[in-house]
């Protein structure tokens, strides 16, 4: 099992239409591909204007196929488009993980077509 864990950190004042954003263009399409993700947060405290966000992959050849079969789809593209147009992302980290062998099972996400 692979997570792929995201950390954004957004413009300040840039959350509300961030968030809208990729709910209405972004969304939609990784749910075709990836499923839900385990999880989608926005910082309360701490580093504030961060999302982080961690979706569930079988392996790294199953994301390496999920997120190149999304790339080729052209909402994908429609989406980075408007992202890129709003100027709301100022940073993005990146972490594959592997759960620790004594965490509980996280369950393999559905897919939405």
């Amino acid at each position: 099992m692979l997570i792929d864990l995201r950390t954004y950190t957004i413009r300040p004042g840039g959350m509300p239409g961030q968030l809208a954003l990729y709910q209405k263009f972004g969304y939609p399409i990784q749910l075709r591909y990836m499923g839900e993700p385990h999880f989608y947060l926005t910082a309360e405290s701490g580093e504030l204007n961060t999302i982080v966000h961690g979706w569930v992959y079988d392996s790294a050849a199953d994301r390496e196929e999920k997120r190149g079969r999304m790339a080729k789809d052209p909402d994908w593209k429609v989406y980075l488009e408007e992202n890129a147009k709003a100027a709301n992302v100022v940073a993005q980290r990146t972490s594959l993980m592997v759960p620790a062998p004594f965490a509980p099972p996280i369950p393999m996400p559905k897919i939405h077509t």
